[in-house]
């Protein structure tokens, strides 16, 4: 991020601008992924979702912060000033521990002890004993198979987390949040709202920031599938409603007075779905992605999970444009509902939810009997076994006791 910002500090060339563009691109990407396995690994269940919540929050504050000092400050200023950042992230991380997965998975176990009490604040040694072992064992189960491409596009277990983020990605990407974004400053302008640009836009920054301490809030109360499938079908209405008003100025030809407050129809629906979309499936599609796959192909996972976001984020931005000469904004929009309202319908029937649940719960309700390997299930199916007939003899025993019991309450009586 810093190499990408001095060249920006002395560009002089188209070209130039592109380099950086494609360097802070990079760095994102890698931050971006790395970042919400952190927070998964290192976050008691309870808060998970909360604190990866929060890196989008912080994300959504970065960009209003920039859009509103870059309105008042030149171009080269504000190129300055964003030297800080980079250097400012290089320094804290410094200071901040590895996750005790990463250790436990290089076989640091006195490492792993370490960071677990400093992230969890274990006064009591014997629930630090417990939470490592714990640790340890989920560990060694998910690290017991090889992190590979064959393996995570073969694997059996995995198929139904890869199509669930695809699922869920797909319809995140093509519901249009990042090239409503893009295009704001256009969709007012051809509204023929009476709104100033720039405070629109600083509008549509303030309103992600507070939309992130809402989702910061609901992540962990409401729980993920829920709030996935409220704000995909709410931010369909409301991209049907703005396709509407579209549609009655582009083809039915009607003039809406510039007096009328039928005009800020697309100004609100713009501002609803960026609301809705940060909320909810914005930020959870980077969550559930860290929550559902385990550790030996995570990274992997969530590295191309990126690399086709990437590439779709280019097709849905990019296509704006085309699809506006072609079809006008009320096609745009009527499209990005369509699948804003199939995402919802996907994640009815497909998201899981994984509030409150350990890792560990949630790779078991996803993967089933092939969370174990054969041989570990014929040991506990044999475990299972032997304990169902030890309660069987127990009870036969029991029974034979209590029959004579009864036997000599009854000779006493005689007698």
């Amino acid at each position: 991020m810093a190499v990408g910002t001095i060249i920006l500090q002395i560009a002089t060339k188209a070209w130039m601008l592109y380099m950086t563009r494609l360097i802070w691109g990079f760095s994102t990407g890698m931050f971006m992924t790395v970042s919400f396995i952190y927070f998964v690994e290192i976050a008691d269940k309870e808060i998970r979702g909360k604190l990866s919540v929060a890196i989008r929050f912080m994300f959504n504050f970065g960009s209003f912060l920039v859009v509103s000092v870059g309105s008042f400050v030149s171009y080269t200023t504000l190129n300055r000033m964003l030297i800080v950042l980079p250097i400012g992230h290089f320094v804290a991380c410094w200071f901040i521990p590895e996750t005790p997965h990463f250790y436990i998975k290089e076989g640091k176990v006195e490492a792993a002890e370490k960071s677990l009490q400093l992230l969890h604040g274990c006064k009591d040694q014997n629930e630090l004993q417990s939470r490592l072992e714990s640790l340890r064992s989920d560990v060694k189960k998910q690290t017991r198979r090889p992190g590979t491409f064959k393996e995570l596009f073969t694997g059996k277990q995995y198929r139904r987390a890869i199509v669930i983020v695809i699922g869920i990605k797909t319809t995140q990407i093509m519901s249009g949040s990042l090239p409503i974004q893009q295009y704001a400053g256009l969709i007012i302008q051809e509204s023929h709202a009476d709104i100033p640009l720039s405070a629109a836009l600083i509008s549509f920054g303030a309103v992600r920031f507070v939309a992130g301490i809402i989702s910061s809030y609901l992540v962990d109360k409401v729980g993920r599938r829920p709030l996935l499938i409220v704000t995909y079908i709410c931010t369909g209405v409301t991209l049907i409603i703005v396709g509407i008003y579209f549609y009655f100025q582009e083809v039915v030809g009607i003039d809406i007075e510039t007096s009328s407050p039928l005009r800020y129809i697309p100004f609100v629906g713009v501002f609803l779905s960026i609301s809705l979309s940060t909320i909810g499936y914005d930020s959870l599609v980077y969550i559930i992605p860290a929550e559902i796959f385990p550790i030996n192909v995570k990274s992997l996972a969530i590295t191309y999970l990126n690399i086709y976001g990437g590439l779709m984020n280019f097709l849905a931005v990019k296509g704006f444009q085309n699809m506006r000469d072609w079809t006008g904004l009320y096609g745009v929009f009527w499209y990005f509902a369509a699948f804003a309202l199939l995402g919802g319908t996907f994640s009815f029937f497909m998201a899981p939810e994984t509030k409150g649940k350990s890792l560990r719960e949630i790779l078991i309700e996803l993967q089933g009997d092939l969370y174990e390997e054969p041989e570990e299930r014929k040991l506990n199916g044999t475990k299972g076994d032997v304990q169902n007939r030890g309660v069987k003899e127990s009870c036969e025993l029991t029974e034979l006791a209590c029959k004579n019991e009864e036997n000599n309450r009854n000779s006493t009586g005689d007698s």
